[in-house]
């Protein structure tokens, strides 16, 4: 019984937190699909902008369910956090190599797709802090910015 219990206990971890640990191997494995990933935030912001707007319908109701109100808080928390994971494990570190400074043009185009990187992590922060839809709307245009500069 222990055995087992242990077996089940491995396998739930293994399940549900090494994948959201390390979203891509970073061996390298050569194995990237760039496309997926800026539809795969898409699809974060998307969501994180259906969970604010339910947080405050549910929030103005006279008899509150405060427990779906924590979902939502909590589903808008995970989403801002893979948006990060997704920025900063995929593409800060394994896609968006460092250029020389000697090389103007690279180093210009790296500085411009690195401050997209950052300006998304903010933005993804204060998604996370708040309910307000701007920062959702700002998201939006920073990964629509970022995917025309990523690929020109």
């Amino acid at each position: 019984m222990r055995k087992r219990l242990s077996v089940t206990i491995f396998s739930l971890i293994f399940l549900f937190i090494i994948p959201k640990t390390f979203p891509h191997c970073q061996i390298p494995c050569g194995i990237y699909n760039d496309e997926l990933r800026f539809k795969v935030i898409e699809e974060h912001i998307v969501t994180s902008e259906k969970s604010m707007k339910q947080i405050e319908e549910l929030s103005q109701k006279p008899n509150k369910n405060y427990n779906q109100i924590v979902r939502w808080v909590l589903n808008k928390e995970n989403h801002a956090d893979e948006i990060a994971q997704i920025v900063t494990y995929y593409f800060m570190t394994q896609r968006l190599k460092p250029v020389a400074k000697e090389n103007k043009e690279a180093y210009g185009d790296y500085l411009t797709k690195i401050t997209f990187c950052h300006e998304m992590l903010v933005y993804a922060m204060k998604a996370k802090q708040t309910t307000d839809l701007a920062h959702v709307e700002k998201l939006r245009q920073l990964l629509k910015d970022f995917h025309n500069a990523y690929f020109p």
